[in-house]
């Protein structure tokens, strides 16, 4: 008995990419280049947005390779209203930036469904070079500018592909064509990047680009270890004379003062420039300055992490007016708002100083304060040694003293994973995990100096740096955001103290952060090669710091630099208007000059075609200037017969090159061929 056995039916092959008509590669090719240009704003869309977009361009490539008719108006229609619809919905609003790209991907995928002429082919490129530029709307990375540069390269490849003649021209010299205009075209974008006015809010860093910072206005236990783990660049420092050691790069960031019991905040009471209200600080610097260049990546705080210590002094002061920089009585520096754009100083700092303070007694009572109920452990011990007869009389540096030495003899380990703590964690510190992070370590030493009566304050910013330099540039990390306190001593004013640097020396003076729990594909890395790792992210790291320093810090002052460096002896807007006016002026004069030559240029297919007449009239072959190739073959059969033979074969060789499925182009060495052939034909005929 025999068994019947059922085939699946097959699917339909590929027919391979050089083998698919005209139409359906050109939209295939525009699909997959509109898909690059979506693609990035994809994951900031909403999700329905997605699917939308993900569903029109699967259902037009299906349509395409099965040659169906395109939709009507109906569908496209009823699409565009529900994605209106859905955008209010979400946004609220049909304007702004969220809304106005949501609704311009919307745009670009549903005109894929309306490409039945060349008009519409110039409607969805024009849509998408508009959307390559709201790119830049949330990142001005090299990594978005160079995937935007791909993407003009192919928005330019379909324009030139959709003006070739027919037949099937190659994507390759299309790409070339669209290679050479861009080409043509960089001198004029050079120009106009050195010398269009830089109009602040232009030329920016995106609001977006502000969601990651190593720093914040508070501080709760466990914080700054969650921050550890992020490896991305903060700040990018290059110290002309030579980098001071690492335990004397401390970036001053938000000094907090409250704490009510888990978190610790800012005291709003301070005034907001140094030396004025109730607490009055005298500097006295000492040493030789620290002359540095630092680059801060954006951040969502008003404030700027100097190297301490940046005084405000007329002479010593970054130049930040544009921010309004100014510098708190706590020594920590602020803005008018929030850095969202990548800034570029220089600045001098004095790693040794001291504080000859005059302060009311009444203000120090903010930094005594603690919350009732919590750490009675704590507050405990802090009475045990007060009525200890050698502390007694005992001033705050022997109270510091005596609080690091319980730090470093008592068992106390540095962990990125201490554990969850409880209400009563600086209790738990203290007396029973003896575990954490900077800011245990921080938070835990000033509790104990206020529970002795002794001001003190817990300070955020980083400390150290890379241990090699990238490129010459130092780089701080988030992972170096860290903690540590400052107690008052009436002789000395504010002293810093570094718990960490008990447990962890390795920490400060070495700037060895502990490791971050690392994924599978680092760790593989890791273990195949740490030493490639470390080089390809320095190289990398090189390359970004050289696009922010040559592209995104070319700033106004840079300008206006430049133009000091071309003569104009005080440089403002009107130079850079006139400069710009002599430049159009130019390419005016240049595009016009280029026109006369391309009217008096004779096109190439033209010109061999008039060649191809002369020589048929020449072995007697009456042809017409319209006349395609193929007829000038059967006049030249007719007139010519069997001599003919060779010179039709070219002729019609010449049709296919031109006309043909596959049109390759008129080969270099044709000429030559029919030449030959012409002269066979002429002496078979003699």
């Amino acid at each position: 008995m025999r068994l019947a056995v059922l085939a699946r039916p097959r699917l339909p092959r590929w027919p391979g990419w050089q083998h698919l008509p005209r139409e359906t590669r050109d939209t295939l090719f525009l699909l997959g280049v509109i898909a690059w240009v979506v693609a990035p704003h994809l994951l900031h869309l909403p999700g329905w947005c997605t699917l939308l977009v993900a569903g029109v361009m699967a259902w037009r490539a299906g349509l395409a390779l099965s040659g169906a008719p395109l939709p009507g108006r109906l569908p496209v229609a009823a699409a565009l209203a529900l994605a209106t619809g859905l955008t209010w919905w979400g946004e609220r609003t049909l304007l702004g930036r969220e809304a106005g790209v949501t609704m311009l991907v919307v745009l670009m995928a549903l005109k894929t469904l309306e490409l039945r002429a060349r008009r519409d082919a110039m409607v969805a490129l024009l849509l998408g070079f508009f959307l390559v530029l709201t790119q830049f709307l949330r990142s001005q990375s090299l990594a978005t500018a160079a995937g935007t540069a791909l993407a003009v390269w192919g928005l330019l490849t379909a324009l030139a592909l959709a003006h070739m003649p027919a037949g099937r021209p190659p994507l390759r010299r299309a790409a070339a064509v669209a290679g050479r205009t861009a080409l043509v075209a960089a001198p004029l974008m050079l120009l106009l990047f050195v010398f269009f006015p830089r109009i602040g809010p232009l030329w920016g860093l995106p609001q977006d680009a502000v969601g990651r910072t190593g720093l914040s206005g508070s501080l709760r236990m466990g914080g700054l270890a969650q921050l550890a783990q992020d490896d991305s660049v903060a700040i990018r420092l290059r110290f002309p004379d030579g980098a001071p050691p690492p335990q004397a790069l401390y970036f001053r960031g938000p000094v907090l003062a409250n704490f009510d019991g888990r978190e610790w905040t800012r005291a709003e009471r301070l005034p907001d420039r140094l030396g004025g209200g109730f607490e009055r600080v005298e500097l006295q610097l000492l040493g030789e300055p620290v002359r540095y260049e630092a680059t801060f990546e954006p951040s969502r705080l008003s404030m700027l992490p100097l190297l301490e210590l940046t005084p405000e002094r007329p002479a010593e002061s970054p130049v930040l007016d544009a921010l309004g920089a100014a510098q708190r009585t706590d020594l920590s520096w602020t803005l008018e708002q929030p850095l969202n754009e990548r800034l570029r100083l220089q600045a001098r700092a004095w790693p040794e100083y001291r504080q000859r303070a005059r302060t009311d007694p009444w203000a120090l009572r903010t930094y005594v304060e603690l919350p009732p109920g919590f750490n009675p452990r704590t507050l405990e011990w802090a009475a045990e040694l007060r009525r200890t007869p050698q502390l007694a009389q005992a001033g705050p540096a022997e109270l510091a003293a005596v609080v690091l030495r319980r730090i470093r003899e008592g068992g106390y380990s540095y962990t990125l994973e201490p554990g969850p703590y409880g209400a009563q964690a600086v209790d738990e510190f203290w007396f029973d995990r003896r575990m954490g992070f900077c800011e245990h370590f921080a938070t835990a030493f000033v509790v104990a100096m206020r529970a002795l009566d002794v001001p003190a304050r817990v300070v955020t910013g980083y400390q150290g740096t890379d241990p090699v330099p990238v490129d010459g540039y130092w780089v701080v990390r988030q992972s170096h955001a860290h903690a540590w306190a400052e107690y008052w001593d009436p002789a000395r004013g504010w002293v810093r103290a570094d718990p960490t640097a008990e447990v962890a020396p390795d920490r400060i003076v070495r700037s060895r952060n502990l490791a971050a729990p690392q994924g599978f594909v680092q760790t593989t890395m890791q273990q195949i090669s740490p030493a490639l790792v470390a080089r390809l992210r320095a190289a990398w790291e090189a390359l970004d710091n050289r696009w922010n320093q040559a592209v995104l810090n070319y700033s106004r002052g840079r300008q206006f630099e430049l133009l000091r460096s071309l003569g104009v002896e005080s440089p403002g807007w009107e130079d850079l208007l006139r400069i710009l006016g002599g430049l159009a002026v130019a390419a005016g004069l240049a595009g016009t000059a280029w026109a006369w030559l391309e009217q008096r240029r004779t096109d190439p297919w033209t010109r061999l075609q008039q060649r191809v007449q002369q020589r048929l009239g020449g072995l007697g072959v009456a042809v017409r200037a319209s006349d395609p190739p193929r007829t000038r073959a059967r006049l030249a059969r007719a007139a010519l017969g069997p001599a003919a033979e060779g010179l039709a074969a070219a002729l019609e060789a010449l049709e296919r090159a031109r006309y043909g499925p596959s049109a390759p182009g008129v080969p270099r060495r044709w000429w030559r061929d029919f030449e030959a052939a012409a002269q066979r034909a002429g002496r078979e005929r003699t």
